[in-house]
């Protein structure tokens, strides 16, 4: 799905120059669930924007799609972005003015789908992740775990192979926390791709890789061991 080589992003103002990604080396293939960790200021962040074409390298390769899109211009990106990739944000990002139901459909209004089929996405979208009785609500009316869960059928709701979770926990109780990632790897198991931007390591463990940065560069991946349960063996008589 995605390879990026030699990916540097550096800030420079009159008098400063900071790194925030030196020389990061990632693939990921279609399906994957990964965990990107690190401590706060590692680059993680600043890793997930440049993946969702929100921002671009300094130097080095991108190739998305067998395209190499370092180099393109902003509404390039744009299209490719939407035809792609469904974000997550930790703060949720909905429009209190609007309904679940509408907040969701925003997303599609972007699309060229007509009215009819908009609204039996999003029908479909809310009963898969479980928002549909909340239809007519605002968001103000829902707990931040029922606020999440429309943000993440928002995310969906285009058909997009990609989505980008930035903390999509980080604003909730571990119980809500759970039902997210839970929600998370059920989409996984759907075939979507997932990669998450997370401070928990109990998180982490629904991923499929972990991705470790630290000041700004991958110092460790490493891949989720499933456990096998041995068969039991039934005695003969």
């Amino acid at each position: 799905m995605l390879k990026m080589h030699g990916i540097t992003k550096v800030y420079r103002t009159s008098d400063i120059q900071t790194t925030a990604l030196n020389n990061i080396n990632l693939e990921v293939n279609r399906g994957e669930f990964i965990a990107i960790m690190g401590p706060s200021g590692c680059g993680k962040s600043t890793l997930l924007n440049i993946i969702g074409m929100l921002d671009n390298p300094s130097k080095g390769e991108y190739i998305f799609n067998g395209e190499d899109i370092a180099a393109y211009n902003e509404s390039r990106l744009c299209d490719i972005r939407k035809q792609n990739i469904g974000f997550i944000f930790q703060s949720f990002n909905l429009i209190d003015e609007l309904s679940v139901y509408q907040n969701i459909e925003l997303a599609l209004l972007y699309h060229d789908i007509p009215s009819k089929d908009r609204k039996k996405r999003v029908e479909a979208v809310m009963d898969r992740v479980g928002i549909a009785h909340r239809a007519k609500h605002m968001p103000s009316q829902l707990s931040g775990g029922q606020q999440q869960r429309v943000a993440v059928a928002r995310a969906v709701v285009g058909d997009q192979p990609l989505i980008l979770a930035d903390e999509p926990t980080g604003n909730l109780d571990s119980a809500h926390g759970q039902e997210v990632m839970e929600m998370l790897q059920r989409l996984n198991d759907e075939g979507t791709t997932i990669i998450m931007v997370t401070h928990s390591q109990s998180h982490a463990d629904y991923a499929k890789r972990t991705v470790n940065l630290f000041d700004g560069s991958i110092v460790t991946q490493s891949r989720r061991v499933e456990q096998v349960v041995p068969e039991q063996k039934t005695s003969a008589m």
